[in-house]
């Protein structure tokens, strides 16, 4: 037996995909749970593909602060955002995890205990088959391989690339601009998204949220370019591009999609994990990785009906930012979905944190439903309830 068969001998967990959620599991469990056997097989020849993971220091608790931290590439002070009626500048810490940072620290804790290059053709609650027919097997099986077709959930989806660029001069930004709403709306509610990496280097997203899921990657990478030349920015050379299709939940029956997904795991975007209006997932996949560091499982359908009582106790609980979801894509015309967003970030900084880490009081929920609606109010009213 050779070194990398003995090390997915008797796996008690064997992580399928190597992207954000299934790598936080794997260094949770390596801290916290070292008896166990477990094991990454990733279809590519890195962790975490070419992404940038970003999220509010106030979405996560110190503890989980503390630990996320190795991965943390870039660290800010606050952030601000643009919209055609002002601007304003919010002094909740910002960071972001990269690609790069993420399969560093990840490939370090899991060395001798993950497989690269190695698709994956089917994925069963105790074992992988591989595209090359080898078997893998494991006492409990977790998919994390992205988001997969969703028939019973009603999305909109937020589209985006980004290109990371080396300038000809210094940008002078200071701090992330979230979203830059003053750009041509484009059918569809669209902004600039802009992280100042160095001096010199900055990431610039043109993201948008739409009806359908398909990726014109050529007009948003154009959008980035033109993007840059407005400010006045030369670019010498993109270091980088990377692209993706969030979902954005409106309705669903979510337990139908789990019986859909099959007798494994899942986490991530396939546990529909993740903000059901903003789209990210960091904090969500760092909450599941300490769950996990609490269970104990007898195969893998008891640890996947353990995460999907999870995943749908987190699906109810969100309820109300999918009604504003239904509000954003239903009510709204889609030129004038901007509005719907810029009201929002009128409201005081504390509520917009809360609302980013979906943790909204009811105060919060009025607070954000009262006052004169930013869509017609005929149109608002069939959206209330989630059909």
């Amino acid at each position: 037996m050779t070194m990398e068969q003995d090390a997915f001998d008797g796996l008690d967990l064997l992580l399928a995909g190597g992207g954000l959620a299934n790598g936080l599991i794997a260094l949770r469990l390596k801290t916290l749970r070292p008896e166990l056997r477990v094991a990454i097989i990733e279809a590519a020849d890195r962790l975490g593909g070419s992404h940038t993971w970003s999220f509010f220091e106030t979405d996560l608790s110190p503890t989980q602060r503390d630990w996320v931290e190795p991965m943390i590439a870039h660290r800010w002070p606050g952030y601000a955002v643009r919209f055609p009626e002002g601007g304003r500048r919010l002094s909740t810490p910002y960071r972001s995890v990269t690609a790069d940072s993420f399969d560093a620290v990840v490939r370090r804790a899991m060395a001798g205990r993950m497989r690269l290059n190695a698709p994956i053709r089917e994925v069963r609650a105790n074992g992988v088959v591989l595209v090359n027919g080898e078997r893998l097997e494991a006492k409990a099986v977790i998919d994390g391989r992205g988001p997969t077709t969703a028939p019973d959930l009603a999305l909109g989806f937020q589209k985006f690339v980004g290109l990371e660029v080396k300038l000809d001069a210094a940008h002078g930004m200071s701090e992330p601009l979230v979203m830059d709403a003053t750009v041509d709306q484009a059918g569809g509610y669209r902004f600039i998204y802009v992280l100042p990496l160095q001096a010199d280097t900055v990431l610039i997203e043109d993201t948008r949220y739409a009806d359908g899921p398909e990726l014109d990657q050529a007009a948003l990478e154009a959008g980035a370019r033109d993007y840059a030349h407005a400010r006045g920015w030369g670019i010498t050379e993109v270091l980088r591009c990377e692209h993706g299709v969030l979902p954005v939940a409106m309705a669903g029956d979510v337990r139908a999609h789990f019986d859909r997904m099959g007798a494994a795991a899942q986490s991530g975007l396939r546990a529909c994990l993740f903000h059901p209006t903003t789209g990210y997932s960091l904090p969500d996949a760092v909450r599941l990785a300490d769950l996990l560091a609490t269970m104990s499982w007898r195969d893998g359908e008891d640890l996947a009906g353990q995460i999907r009582r999870h995943a749908i106790g987190v699906w109810r609980s969100r309820g109300f930012y999918r009604m504003l979801d239904r509000m954003l894509f239903r009510a709204a015309a889609p030129t004038q979905r901007y509005k719907v967003l810029q009201r929002f970030y009128r409201l005081p900084q504390p509520l917009i944190e809360r609302f980013y880490a979906a943790r909204s009081t009811t105060a919060d929920k009025l607070r954000i439903l009262t006052g004169r609606p930013p869509v017609p109010l005929a149109a608002a009213l069939p959206c209330l309830l989630e059909r």
